[in-house]
C-alpha cells in the first residue's frame, strides 16, 4: 500500500508544479537581489537575506525564510487536505476499502507518501538555494575580526562569529529539519480534516484558517497564556541554527509541540476514519 500511495505521488503532476513553484520562488528572489545587489537591511525582511551579498553558502536558510511563513504551508495543507478526502470525493475510497486493505494501513500509507512530499520539497528548497547561491553570490571566504586576530570563514553567523563548510552543512541540516516536523504538523491538522469532510478544498482551507488563527493569536499580548501551545509560535525557532552557539531553547519546545500536535491530530485521523461510514 504505501509503495502505491509513493507511485501516486510521483506520477502526479501537482506534486512536481508545486515542488518546482516553492524552488522557483527562491531562485526569482535571488537573481532580483543579484542584479540590483540590494538586499533588506539586517532585521528587516526575511532572515539572513541581508548577508547572502558576500557569500551563497547561507542563501538555502533565506530560501526557507522565504517560503516557510505562507507558501510551504499552503502546499502541504493541499497535499494533506486531498489524501482522504479527494479519494472519497472521486468515488475511489469505497473502492480501495473493498479490497481486503485495513483502514489503518491506508492512513499510515497516506502519511508515509505526506512525509516524503514534505521531506522531497524541503530539501530541493535547499539544494536549489544552495546551488543557486553558490552560482549568483559566489563563495568567497568572510573576512572574521575577532580579538584583533582576522580569520576567513565560510559563511557569518547571527552572532557574527565565523562559520566552517561543515558547521554550514551541518546547521542547515538542522534547520531542515525542523521546517519538515513543523510542517508535518501542518500535515497532521489538515489529515485529520481530510477525515472529517469530502471536500479535499475545505480540509485545507480549514488546516490554513486554523494557522492563520493561531498567527494572529501569536501576535496578541492578550493571547499569551496560550501562545506557547499554538503551532506556529516556534516555526521560526531554526533561525536559532545558525546563531552561535546554537540556542536550543526554542529548538527543543518547537519539536515538542509539534510532537504534540502529531499525536493528537493522527489520533483522532485514525479514531475517525476507523469508524467513518463511508459512502462514497
Amino acid at each position: 500500500m504505501i509503495r502505491v500511495e509513493l507511485a501516486k505521488l510521483v506520477r502526479r503532476p501537482r506534486s512536481w508544479v508545486s515542488i518546482a513553484l516553492l524552488c522557483g520562488l527562491p531562485v526569482t528572489v535571488a537573481i532580483f537581489v543579484a542584479v540590483s545587489h540590494l538586499a533588506p537591511p539586517p532585521g528587516q525582511g526575511p532572515e539572513l537575506l541581508s548577508a547572502v551579498l558576500s557569500n551563497g553558502s547561507l542563501f538555502p536558510a533565506a530560501a526557507l525564510a522565504i517560503v516557510l511563513p505562507v507558501f510551504l504551508p499552503i502546499a502541504v495543507a493541499v497535499v494533506a487536505g486531498d489524501s482522504i478526502a479527494g479519494e472519497a470525493s472521486s468515488g475511489m475510497l469505497r473502492y480501495l476499502l473493498a479490497r481486503p486493505v485495513r483502514r489503518a494501513s491506508l492512513l499510515a500509507a497516506k502519511l508515509v507518501a505526506l512525509v516524503a512530499y514534505v521531506l522531497l520539497a524541503v530539501v530541493l528548497i535547499a539544494l536549489t538555494s544552495y546551488v543557486t547561491g553558490r552560482l549568483l553570490f559566489g563563495s568567497a571566504p568572510v573576512a572574521i575580526t575577532s580579538s584583533g586576530i582576522t580569520t576567513n570563514a565560510v559563511a557569518t553567523s547571527l552572532s557574527g562569529t565565523g562559520l566552517d563548510t561543515t558547521e554550514v552543512l551541518l546547521r542547515t541540516a538542522g534547520a531542515v529539519g525542523f521546517i519538515v516536523v513543523s510542517m508535518l504538523g501542518v500535515g497532521a491538522i489538515a489529515l485529520f480534516l481530510s477525515t472529517v469532510t469530502d471536500s479535499s478544498l475545505g480540509a485545507a482551507l480549514g488546516a490554513l484558517a486554523a494557522l492563520i488563527a493561531s498567527e494572529v493569536l501569536v501576535t496578541l499580548n492578550s493571547a499569551s497564556a496560550i501562545s506557547p501551545y499554538l503551532p506556529t509560535r516556534y516555526w521560526l525557532a531554526w533561525i536559532d541554527f545558525f546563531r552561535q552557539p546554537i540556542l536550543w531553547r526554542d529548538i527543543d519546545r518547537g519539536f515538542a509541540i509539534q510532537a504534540v500536535y502529531l499525536l493528537v491530530f493522527l489520533g483522532a485521523a485514525w479514531a475517525n476514519f476507523a469508524s467513518k461510514d463511508i459512502t462514497s
